[in-house]
């Protein structure tokens, strides 16, 4: 009893410690990856704007290995990594979340990301955003499923229906 008294105190102290949701992505493996937050484009092409592109770019994390990782992010429909990984361009990061590989696809699904001596944050920052956009509190039931309560999405929708093929 005391071994296992001794082992939960370790694992409730660690609170570095994380392993990715899963989210039933195709082969899908739980990963952390350290590196800076950079402008993928601007790795790829030398096409640098300052500031990572302004949030206009998709961002990657480029790995002390000069492995480029592109950040994707899925667990809210439509809102992609960049909100989350912007206010680090240039800087050191630990992300953690999941590779995923589809027909022979791989891409890196970010879950929170950690700036270096700093602390895990979710990365949920189109939420967060969109909920402080409508005066919503952080519990509003609401947020769960933003997209059925936004009213950019409601008008797509009537406009163009729930496929994009035509009103419904």
């Amino acid at each position: 009893m005391r071994a296992f008294l001794a082992i939960l105190a370790l694992m409730l102290a660690a609170p570095t410690a994380w392993a990715a949701e899963s989210w039933g992505l195709p082969n899908e493996q739980p990963a952390m990856i350290e590196g800076k937050v950079v402008d993928a484009l601007c790795v790829l092409v030398g096409d640098c704007p300052k500031g990572c592109g302004a949030g206009k770019r998709q961002l990657a994390i480029l790995t002390p290995a000069g492995k480029l990782v592109l950040a994707m992010k899925n667990a809210d429909p439509f809102a992609g990594a960049v909100r989350d990984l912007l206010p680090y361009c240039g800087k050191s990061v630990t992300a953690d979340g999941l590779f995923a590989t589809n027909e022979g696809v791989t891409v890196f699904a970010l879950q929170r990301v950690k700036p270096k001596g700093g602390t895990w944050i979710a990365a949920n920052g189109f939420v967060r955003d969109w909920a402080k956009a409508r005066g919503l509190a952080a519990d509003d039931p609401k947020i769960e499923e933003w997209y059925r309560h936004d009213p950019t999405v409601a008008t797509i929708i009537a406009k163009d229906g729930k496929l994009g093929l035509g009103p419904p």
